[in-house]
């Protein structure tokens, strides 16, 4: 049998081969673009319901509604550095007591360990998920970018209260932040 000539069988098999090609690579492009969108979809779905105890990057605005004294709040304070960041990052307290709706400050310490300058950016979550709502941060120090020289150190502030709102069932919050290195990714 002559090799240039198909069999209406074999053209059958192959036209079919090429189909199920073609909805294969369809089918990765189509994941592939899935992929990229739901990291945005992640976030709405987040800022909705409030799980995973993203806040909000905006400044809130503190209502002198009162201060329930009737109700403490513990609010504990983690911190740590990504990978490859050669900073120390620490909070001045661990923990603090607030009544919901009343108004505290708190200082968070940071070196640059490095000779090279640095710029940093912390991202907060809150825990319990369902707390991230009621966690109101007036100015922070994750808003903004902080570039350090090297060996340089600061402390940077948080200035927060508890929505009069939270759940009574909640008594303790934990606010962590991650600080990541940044530098090359900010325009110069």
């Amino acid at each position: 049998m002559d090799k240039g000539t198909e069999t209406a069988p074999q053209k059958n098999q192959k036209n079919a081969n090429t189909k199920v090609v073609k909805k294969l690579l369809l089918t990765v492009f189509a994941m592939f673009g899935f992929g990229f969108a739901l990291v945005p979809l992640y976030d709405i779905f987040c800022d909705i319901t409030g799980l995973n105890g993203k806040t909000n990057d905006v400044a809130a605005v503190y209502a002198a509604d009162g201060i329930d004294t009737s109700r403490t709040i513990k609010v504990q304070f983690i911190t740590r550095t990504a990978k490859g960041i050669p900073w120390e990052f620490e909070p001045v307290i661990n923990e603090i007591s607030v009544h919901p709706g009343e108004m505290k400050f708190v200082n968070f310490y940071v070196k640059n360990n490095s000779q090279r300058d640095i710029i940093g950016q912390a991202v907060p979550s809150v825990s319990p998920g369902i707390a991230a709502g009621y966690f109101q941060k007036i100015e922070c120090f994750c808003f903004e970018q902080q570039p350090l020289k090297g060996g340089e150190d600061v402390e940077m502030g948080l200035q927060f209260y508890v929505d009069l709102d939270l759940p009574p069932e909640i008594t303790t919050l934990t606010l962590s932040y991650t600080l990541y290195d940044i530098t090359g990714k900010v325009d110069s």
